[in-house]
Protein backbone atom coordinates (compact mmCIF):
# COMPACT_ATOMS: atom_id res chain seq x y z
CA UNK A 1 0.00 0.00 0.00
CA UNK A 2 2.52 2.29 0.80
CA UNK A 3 4.66 1.79 -2.35
CA UNK A 4 1.34 2.54 -4.29
CA UNK A 5 1.07 5.63 -2.59
CA UNK A 6 4.38 7.12 -3.36
CA UNK A 7 4.18 6.20 -7.10
CA UNK A 8 0.54 7.52 -7.09
CA UNK A 9 1.81 10.81 -5.41
CA UNK A 10 -0.49 10.57 -3.11
CA UNK A 11 -1.29 10.11 0.97
CA UNK A 12 -3.13 8.41 3.58
CA UNK A 13 -3.80 8.58 7.25
CA UNK A 14 -2.75 5.41 9.03
CA UNK A 15 -6.47 5.56 10.04
CA UNK A 16 -7.23 5.22 6.45
CA UNK A 17 -4.53 2.49 6.20
CA UNK A 18 -6.00 0.45 8.52
CA UNK A 19 -9.50 0.05 7.12
CA UNK A 20 -8.11 -0.57 3.53
CA UNK A 21 -5.44 -3.42 5.51
CA UNK A 22 -8.65 -5.10 7.33
CA UNK A 23 -10.89 -7.69 6.12
CA UNK A 24 -11.45 -11.07 7.19
CA UNK A 25 -9.16 -13.95 6.32
CA UNK A 26 -10.55 -15.89 3.20
CA UNK A 27 -11.27 -19.99 5.13
CA UNK A 28 -11.62 -18.44 8.14
CA UNK A 29 -13.86 -15.79 10.90
CA UNK A 30 -10.65 -14.04 11.79
CA UNK A 31 -9.56 -10.33 10.60
CA UNK A 32 -6.88 -9.18 9.56
CA UNK A 33 -7.01 -6.42 12.81
CA UNK A 34 -9.89 -5.63 14.85
CA UNK A 35 -8.59 -2.27 15.95
CA UNK A 36 -5.83 -0.01 14.77
CA UNK A 37 -3.70 -0.05 17.86
CA UNK A 38 -2.80 -3.37 15.96
CA UNK A 39 -1.82 -2.22 12.87
CA UNK A 40 -0.22 1.10 14.39
CA UNK A 41 2.73 -0.77 15.41
CA UNK A 42 3.43 -2.49 12.13
CA UNK A 43 3.64 0.88 11.04
CA UNK A 44 6.82 1.48 13.13
CA UNK A 45 8.28 -2.21 12.27
CA UNK A 46 8.24 -1.29 8.64
CA UNK A 47 10.10 2.03 9.37
CA UNK A 48 12.68 0.49 11.66
CA UNK A 49 13.03 -1.96 9.03
CA UNK A 50 13.37 0.13 5.84
CA UNK A 51 14.97 3.02 7.52
CA UNK A 52 12.91 5.49 6.76
CA UNK A 53 9.60 7.76 8.57
CA UNK A 54 6.20 6.57 7.88
CA UNK A 55 5.76 10.31 6.31
CA UNK A 56 8.55 9.05 3.79
CA UNK A 57 6.21 6.49 2.70
CA UNK A 58 3.55 9.15 2.27
CA UNK A 59 1.44 7.69 6.07
CA UNK A 60 0.25 10.33 8.17
CA UNK A 61 -1.88 10.98 11.22
CA UNK A 62 -3.96 14.12 12.00
CA UNK A 63 -2.37 17.44 11.62
CA UNK A 64 -1.78 18.92 15.09
CA UNK A 65 -0.22 22.07 15.94
CA UNK A 66 0.28 25.98 14.64
CA UNK A 67 3.24 28.16 13.62
CA UNK A 68 3.06 31.86 13.28
CA UNK A 69 5.90 34.32 13.11
CA UNK A 70 8.54 35.61 10.07
CA UNK A 71 8.99 32.40 7.85
CA UNK A 72 8.20 31.79 4.84
CA UNK A 73 7.84 28.21 3.62
CA UNK A 74 7.19 27.14 0.16
CA UNK A 75 5.17 24.37 -0.05
CA UNK A 76 4.33 22.08 -3.52
CA UNK A 77 4.97 25.66 -5.25
CA UNK A 78 2.75 27.78 -3.37
CA UNK A 79 4.47 30.80 -0.75
CA UNK A 80 3.29 30.82 2.71
CA UNK A 81 4.03 34.12 5.04
CA UNK A 82 3.64 32.53 8.62
CA UNK A 83 3.83 36.46 9.94
CA UNK A 84 0.37 37.42 7.21
CA UNK A 85 -1.83 34.69 8.36
CA UNK A 86 -3.54 36.93 10.84
CA UNK A 87 -4.12 35.29 14.40
CA UNK A 88 -4.48 31.84 13.67
CA UNK A 89 -0.70 30.99 12.32
CA UNK A 90 -0.21 28.23 9.80
CA UNK A 91 -1.76 24.77 10.77
CA UNK A 92 1.17 22.03 10.77
CA UNK A 93 0.45 18.95 8.84
CA UNK A 94 1.50 15.53 9.72
CA UNK A 95 3.89 15.49 6.81
CA UNK A 96 6.22 18.24 6.12
CA UNK A 97 8.93 17.05 4.55
CA UNK A 98 8.21 18.79 1.36
CA UNK A 99 8.19 22.33 2.85
CA UNK A 100 11.25 24.39 2.00
CA UNK A 101 11.93 27.09 3.79
CA UNK A 102 12.21 29.93 1.67
CA UNK A 103 13.56 32.67 4.29
CA UNK A 104 13.57 33.31 8.17
CA UNK A 105 13.82 36.84 10.26
CA UNK A 106 13.55 35.42 13.39
CA UNK A 107 16.21 35.24 16.68
CA UNK A 108 14.69 32.13 18.03
CA UNK A 109 11.51 29.69 17.91
CA UNK A 110 9.11 29.36 20.74
CA UNK A 111 7.50 26.05 21.09
CA UNK A 112 4.19 26.04 23.61
CA UNK A 113 2.55 23.65 25.01
CA UNK A 114 -1.17 24.88 25.17
CA UNK A 115 -3.17 26.15 22.41
CA UNK A 116 -4.47 29.52 24.83
CA UNK A 117 -1.56 30.52 26.05
CA UNK A 118 -0.16 30.81 22.32
CA UNK A 119 -3.33 32.61 21.70
CA UNK A 120 -2.40 35.04 24.40
CA UNK A 121 0.97 35.35 23.00
CA UNK A 122 -0.41 36.04 19.41
CA UNK A 123 -2.86 38.80 20.88
CA UNK A 124 0.14 40.66 22.37
CA UNK A 125 1.86 40.39 19.55
CA UNK A 126 4.94 38.91 21.16
CA UNK A 127 6.39 37.13 18.02
CA UNK A 128 6.73 40.38 16.32
CA UNK A 129 7.76 42.37 19.42
CA UNK A 130 10.39 39.65 20.08
CA UNK A 131 11.17 38.56 16.99
CA UNK A 132 10.63 35.04 17.10
CA UNK A 133 8.50 32.42 15.35
CA UNK A 134 6.07 30.57 17.47
CA UNK A 135 4.48 26.93 17.08
CA UNK A 136 2.42 25.52 19.25
CA UNK A 137 2.08 22.10 19.87
CA UNK A 138 -1.26 22.16 21.69
CA UNK A 139 -0.31 19.02 24.27
CA UNK A 140 2.31 16.36 23.74
CA UNK A 141 3.54 17.46 20.24
CA UNK A 142 2.42 15.30 17.53
CA UNK A 143 5.34 14.30 14.88
CA UNK A 144 4.65 16.93 12.37
CA UNK A 145 5.55 19.49 15.11
CA UNK A 146 8.35 17.23 16.35
CA UNK A 147 10.11 17.10 12.79
CA UNK A 148 8.99 20.83 12.03
CA UNK A 149 10.87 21.90 15.09
CA UNK A 150 13.59 19.80 14.46
CA UNK A 151 14.03 21.07 10.59
CA UNK A 152 13.96 24.75 11.62
CA UNK A 153 16.62 24.39 14.41
CA UNK A 154 19.30 22.24 12.09
CA UNK A 155 18.29 24.00 8.39
CA UNK A 156 18.04 27.54 9.82
CA UNK A 157 20.45 27.67 13.17
CA UNK A 158 17.67 29.13 15.68
CA UNK A 159 17.81 28.00 18.84
CA UNK A 160 14.37 26.17 20.27
CA UNK A 161 13.03 27.74 23.37
CA UNK A 162 10.24 25.40 24.97
CA UNK A 163 7.15 26.49 27.52
CA UNK A 164 5.02 24.01 29.14
CA UNK A 165 2.86 23.53 32.68
CA UNK A 166 4.67 23.36 35.41
CA UNK A 167 3.54 19.59 36.02
CA UNK A 168 5.15 16.09 35.49
CA UNK A 169 3.34 15.89 32.04
CA UNK A 170 4.28 19.28 30.99
CA UNK A 171 8.28 18.20 31.74
CA UNK A 172 7.68 15.08 29.42
CA UNK A 173 6.45 16.86 26.95
CA UNK A 174 9.84 18.84 26.77
CA UNK A 175 12.11 15.92 26.94
CA UNK A 176 9.96 13.97 23.81
CA UNK A 177 10.94 17.35 22.32
CA UNK A 178 14.31 17.30 23.21
CA UNK A 179 15.47 13.78 23.25
CA UNK A 180 12.39 11.77 21.92
CA UNK A 181 9.63 9.20 22.70
CA UNK A 182 10.66 5.49 23.95
CA UNK A 183 8.30 4.53 21.21
CA UNK A 184 9.85 6.18 18.78
CA UNK A 185 13.77 5.79 19.64
CA UNK A 186 14.80 4.98 16.25
CA UNK A 187 13.60 8.15 14.92
CA UNK A 188 14.74 10.62 17.60
CA UNK A 189 17.44 12.07 15.54
CA UNK A 190 14.95 13.38 13.58
CA UNK A 191 12.21 14.18 15.31
CA UNK A 192 14.30 15.13 18.60
CA UNK A 193 16.14 18.80 19.56
CA UNK A 194 18.57 18.08 21.72
CA UNK A 195 20.15 21.73 21.79
CA UNK A 196 16.30 22.89 23.22
CA UNK A 197 16.16 24.63 26.22
CA UNK A 198 13.16 25.20 29.00
CA UNK A 199 11.82 28.96 30.13
CA UNK A 200 9.41 27.64 32.32
CA UNK A 201 6.99 26.96 33.70
CA UNK A 202 9.09 26.01 36.85
CA UNK A 203 9.05 25.37 40.64
CA UNK A 204 11.33 28.40 41.34
CA UNK A 205 8.70 30.85 39.36
CA UNK A 206 6.35 30.20 41.99
CA UNK A 207 8.48 31.68 44.65
CA UNK A 208 10.24 34.11 42.24
CA UNK A 209 6.78 35.73 41.18
CA UNK A 210 4.74 34.93 44.34
CA UNK A 211 2.80 32.45 42.08
CA UNK A 212 1.60 30.26 45.38
CA UNK A 213 -2.55 31.10 45.44
CA UNK A 214 -2.79 30.02 41.81
CA UNK A 215 -0.74 26.89 42.31
CA UNK A 216 -2.76 23.60 42.34
CA UNK A 217 -2.27 20.44 44.33
CA UNK A 218 -0.64 17.17 43.27
CA UNK A 219 -2.99 14.26 42.58
CA UNK A 220 -1.58 10.85 43.17
CA UNK A 221 -0.91 10.32 39.47
CA UNK A 222 1.21 13.09 39.14
CA UNK A 223 3.31 12.34 42.25
CA UNK A 224 3.40 8.90 40.60
CA UNK A 225 4.41 10.53 36.99
CA UNK A 226 6.84 12.61 39.41
CA UNK A 227 8.80 9.51 40.93
CA UNK A 228 8.82 7.86 36.99
CA UNK A 229 10.68 11.08 35.61
CA UNK A 230 13.54 11.16 38.61
CA UNK A 231 14.53 7.97 36.92
CA UNK A 232 14.76 9.23 33.60
CA UNK A 233 18.38 10.18 32.22
CA UNK A 234 17.65 13.11 30.91
CA UNK A 235 16.28 14.39 34.18
CA UNK A 236 19.54 13.82 36.17
CA UNK A 237 20.64 16.09 34.30
CA UNK A 238 21.59 19.74 36.11
CA UNK A 239 18.56 21.76 37.76
CA UNK A 240 16.01 19.20 36.59
CA UNK A 241 16.64 16.86 39.48
CA UNK A 242 16.12 19.82 41.74
CA UNK A 243 13.00 20.95 40.08
CA UNK A 244 11.04 17.75 40.30
CA UNK A 245 12.52 17.16 44.06
CA UNK A 246 10.87 20.79 44.66
CA UNK A 247 6.87 20.50 43.19
CA UNK A 248 7.54 16.63 44.99
CA UNK A 249 8.12 18.83 48.31
CA UNK A 250 5.78 21.78 47.59
CA UNK A 251 2.98 19.37 46.66
CA UNK A 252 1.45 21.60 43.54
CA UNK A 253 1.59 22.11 40.36
CA UNK A 254 1.32 25.08 38.10
CA UNK A 255 -0.25 26.37 34.85
CA UNK A 256 1.20 28.64 32.07
CA UNK A 257 -2.25 30.66 32.25
CA UNK A 258 -1.57 31.36 36.06
CA UNK A 259 1.01 33.55 34.74
CA UNK A 260 -2.68 35.74 33.67
CA UNK A 261 -3.19 36.18 37.91
CA UNK A 262 -0.69 39.10 37.77
CA UNK A 263 -2.31 40.29 34.27
CA UNK A 264 -3.19 39.09 31.24
CA UNK A 265 0.05 41.08 29.44
CA UNK A 266 2.23 40.06 32.25
CA UNK A 267 3.50 36.40 30.13
CA UNK A 268 4.31 38.70 27.12
CA UNK A 269 6.01 41.51 28.70
CA UNK A 270 7.48 40.52 31.70
CA UNK A 271 7.74 37.05 32.10
CA UNK A 272 9.20 35.48 29.29
CA UNK A 273 11.14 38.28 27.88
CA UNK A 274 13.06 38.90 31.40
CA UNK A 275 13.50 34.93 31.48
CA UNK A 276 14.97 34.83 27.83
CA UNK A 277 17.09 37.55 27.79
CA UNK A 278 18.87 36.88 31.23
CA UNK A 279 19.37 33.16 30.01
CA UNK A 280 17.39 31.89 32.91
CA UNK A 281 16.67 28.20 31.19
CA UNK A 282 16.56 25.20 32.08
CA UNK A 283 19.38 22.29 29.51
Amino acid sequence: KAKDLVSAGKTASIRELYYQLKHTIAGTKENTFDEQSESDPLIVDLEVALGVMREELHLKADDKGTIIGKIVIEDSGDIIDCSKLGRSGLAVPSIVEHYNFESVEADYLLVIETGAMFDRLVEEKYHLKNNCIMIATKGQAARGCRRLINRIHNELNLPVIAFSDGDPWGYYIYSVLKAGSFALAHESERLGTPAMRFVGMTMTDIDTYDLHSVTEKLKDVDKKRIAELLEYPWFQRRGWKKELKLMKKKGVRIEQQALASKSLEFVAEEYLPRKIENGLLLP
